[in-house]
């Protein structure tokens, strides 16, 4: 058994729990939410279901799997969505954007009836060790990170492998930003995205609805707060 057998389980089970026919469903991105797709692909309702991709990535998977979409519109009325994450502390709240969709993701997850986080064991942490990515405008590049500097950050614009700045579906750039500790998360969120120039910002502090953990021995537990 290993940590992919965990997920595969966890996959089976979210789907089973949390979706019915004629939802719309929230798709997050990452690893995590392309396998809970590919299980939904096997519902004899899917036909049923309208899905709205937080990433040309996860819109490709969710493609093959024959789900159909809805447009931007029926964001207010998604009943359930499926994401992952980068860290959760022990207060449940998140660090995303690993991959670059954070502000689409945020997006979703604000308007979600419910929300379903999976992520593996190594994911849940007492407090954050990584960096938060920032979602900026280009045109906010430098200011921004000199503000991000003079409240205790330390940020770095995300690249490519051969040096050419990363670009979210946006158009914007991110800004990896490492802070020594973060005292007060929903504080900081909100101090954060008050800077003129940061279209959204790594932290989440909604809780979800339900946390599912993988465990390398190829088991899975479900965590709600």
């Amino acid at each position: 058994m290993s940590l992919q057998d965990a997920i595969s389980k966890l996959a089976k089970d979210a789907v089973e729990k949390f979706v019915k026919p004629g939802q719309v469903i929230g798709l997050g991105s990452g690893s995590t939410a392309a396998v809970i797709v590919r299980e939904m692909a096997s519902l004899g309702f899917k036909d049923s279901l309208a899905c709205i991709p937080t990433s040309l990535q996860i819109k490709a998977e969710a493609e093959k799997s024959g789900l159909r979409f809805a447009d931007e519109g029926r964001i207010p009325d998604i009943d359930v969505v499926f994401d992952g994450a980068d860290q959760i502390d022990a207060s449940y709240y998140m660090i995303k954007g690993g991959g670059g969709a954070l502000l689409r993701e945020k997006i979703l997850i604000s308007s979600a009836k419910t929300v379903v986080i999976a992520a593996d064991s190594s994911k849940f942490v007492k407090s954050f060790s990584r960096s938060v990515p920032i979602e900026v405008h280009p045109l906010a590049r430098v200011s921004v990170a000199k503000k991000l500097s003079s409240v205790g950050g330390k940020p770095v614009l995300r690249t490519l492998d051969k040096g050419y700045p990363f670009i979210t579906e946006n158009g914007n750039v991110i800004l990896d930003t490492t802070f020594a500790s973060i005292a007060d998360v929903p504080r900081m969120e909100v101090e954060l995205k008050s800077i003129a120039g940061v279209m959204e910002v790594g932290l989440f502090t909604r809780r979800a609805d339900a946390y599912y953990r993988a465990q390398a021995d190829g088991t899975f537990e479900i965590v709600k707060p």
